[in-house]
């Protein structure tokens, strides 16, 4: 990815901003085509552009605690600062989240010059709308519905992409739909304002450790803009098809709800305080789910659509040329069976949370729960995927059944809180089996770790969440072993950890997937080496975007961060690992 490439979003979209340029937006939805994609094809992907005239200087950031970009461009005495922002705020008593983009651009010093461009594409770059002058807008035709640039800037010049001399404030409003029917500076100044206090309200209504406080609440913002507000599903990450190494051929479409990654998030927001955030997904998980008697996918649409066919784009070039530009995910029809144990853990506040245990739905999740537990059992050593999502092979994965041994000794918890002894003779039944299967199959005494799978010498860092589960106790002498041998078998020359060291459909992972180095951190800490841990957590958190943000993996070249971005996991491990590592507020 380009250093200092910004996430904006309102739960509704989201938009990737690189020094003024529009270079990720799908609309209406964050699964729909782009309407400028200039991330994976620079060609055909179409621009909305606001640059300097000539050469300047960009610095970007953040405004504090919100989800509101601010980039300035400085040449010589001249300089010039774009806000852009999506607006999210209250309003008739529900959260006003429009597909709208809002850029205003205001003169810092001097006179400089700017260019806008604004040419929208759509069906992916193969559909390029006719855009005319109209009053006060630039109107596009040709698309599911209507496409409007309102401003109050030369709609000639826009129109035409010539430079001209910015003397006032100019707002540009893009809308899907809905136009914007208001006085137009007014009310961008006025979404302006609302929208970033809305976003420092629900900053100061999480909890944040003592320690690495902006970074966590940045994640924690990247975190809310990849729930889908609609339906409460949590997205996996902004962008498809961004490869995960130069020329690997791993360009997957990540704008879709993985179960796991969705109980991963759910449980952050908790560790922070955000309550809605987790009974929305719930809401989307019970949609799903039905008594959980039924197969569950491992990934689903955001609005619960079960088919998801995987399409090469062959007409797009890919990210910096290296493709292929993939959309649909192939793993909705794979079979990963801890998505089964990951769900109980999701569920299981409504049921043991005091404050949620009279609400509604409780006793259909209490039935989910016990459909769940059923099919851990039913499926305890039947081979899968993996979370890996292993194409050409299945096995019985050791994280597979650490999740169904979560899974049952969460049901367990349950069982006892509400007094269901059938259920907690059930779940006592699966957590020893699953445990002994561990064990007994996937425990390598000579290497003094879980291997990949049962049966296999295979070393993979997701058993470091043999720790994240409670499996292993920190001052167990094999989880101490475990992390060490993990980490000798696993650790590239940037000092960070890749997923496993066995060849895939694609041969042996090049890249370090950043939240594995996270989870690396966490482990350190618990059995005992917290100087270690908070060591591999700064170097991690050093190799940000600029702006705190990131990918999905890390390359050793440079470190630079590749993979589809922002990634949730990612976000997920940083926030995990900030709360176990800082110093505590007493």
């Amino acid at each position: 990815m380009v250093a200092a490439t910004g996430l904006i979003g309102n739960c509704s979209y989201n938009a990737l901003i690189e020094s003024g340029r529009v270079v990720w937006l799908c609309w209406p939805r964050p699964d729909s085509s782009f309407a400028f994609g200039e991330l994976l094809d620079r060609t055909q992907g179409g621009t909305f552009a606001i640059e300097p005239a000539g050469a300047a200087t960009p610095e970007v950031e953040y405004v504090e605690n919100t989800n509101i970009l601010r980039t300035v461009f400085r040449s010589g005495t001249d300089a010039f600062e774009i806000l852009d922002f999506a607006p999210r705020f209250q309003r008739f008593n529900r959260w006003y989240r429009p597909t709208m983009l809002c850029r205003i651009v205001r003169p810092l010093s001097g006179e400089p010059r700017i260019r806008v461009r604004c040419e929208p594409v759509y069906d992916y770059g193969r559909t390029r709308p006719p855009g005319w002058i109209a009053s006060n807008h630039l109107q596009f035709g040709g698309l599911p519905a209507p496409l409007r640039l309102t401003t109050n800037a030369p709609l000639t010049w826009v129109h035409d992409g010539a430079p001209f001399l910015l003397t006032r404030d100019l707002h540009f409003v893009l809308t899907w739909g809905e136009p914007l029917e208001a006085p137009l500076e007014e009310t961008t100044e006025a979404f302006l304002v609302q929208t970033r206090d809305a976003w420092r309200q629900w900053v100061k209504s999480g909890r944040i450790p003592r320690e690495w406080q902006p970074e966590v609440i940045r994640s924690a913002l990247v975190l809310k803009l990849h729930q889908f507000d609609d339906t409460g599903a949590l997205l996996a990450a902004t962008t498809t098809s961004i490869p995960e190494a130069p020329g690997s051929g791993r360009t997957w479409d990540y704008r879709y709800c993985w179960l796991r990654d969705a109980y991963f998030t759910v449980a952050a927001f908790e560790r922070m305080g955000f309550v809605e955030e987790m009974e929305r997904f719930l809401i989307y998980l019970r949609n799903l789910c039905g008594d959980g008697t039924a197969t569950l996918q491992p990934v689903y649409g955001i609005g619960g659509e079960p088919a998801l066919t995987e399409q090469i784009l062959s007409h797009l070039s890919g990210h910096g040329g290296d493709g292929p530009v993939r959309i649909g995910n192939q793993a909705y029809a794979q079979r990963q069976n801890d998505v089964y144990g990951e769900l109980i853990l999701a569920i299981s506040r409504l049921l043991l949370d005091v404050r949620f245990r009279r609400g509604e739905g409780v006793q259909g999740a209490r039935d989910l729960v016990a459909g769940l537990l059923a099919q851990i059992e039913r499926r305890l050593e039947e081979p899968d995927a993996g979370l890996w999502e292993l194409r050409g092979r299945q096995a019985v994965h050791t994280f597979t059944l650490l999740a169904h041994w979560a899974g049952a000794r969460r049901a367990f918890d349950i069982a006892t809180a509400l007094g269901l002894p059938s259920l907690r003779e059930a779940a006592t039944r699966v957590a020893d089996r699953a445990a002994s299967v561990l064990w007994t199959r996937c425990w390598n005494e000579d290497l003094g770790v879980f291997s990949q799978a049962a049966g296999t010498s295979d070393v993979d860092a997701s058993s470091l969440l043999a720790l994240h589960f409670g499996f292993l106790a920190g001052d167990d002498p094999r989880a101490r072993r475990m992390v060490e041998a993990i980490r000798a078998r696993l650790l590239l020359p940037n000092g960070l950890l890749r997923r496993y060291d066995a060849a895939d459909d694609f041969g042996v992972p090049e890249a370090a997937f950043t939240v594995c180095t996270f989870w690396l951190a966490e482990a350190l800490a618990m059995v005992g080496r917290h100087d270690d841990a908070r060591a591999v957590f700064e170097s991690v958190l050093a190799m940000h975007n600029g702006l705190g943000l990131f990918s999905e993996d890390l390359l050793v070249a440079g470190n630079t961060q590749a993979g589809n971005f922002p990634q949730t996991y990612s976000h997920v491990g940083l926030i995990n690992a900030a709360f176990r590592l800082s110093r505590p507020w007493t």
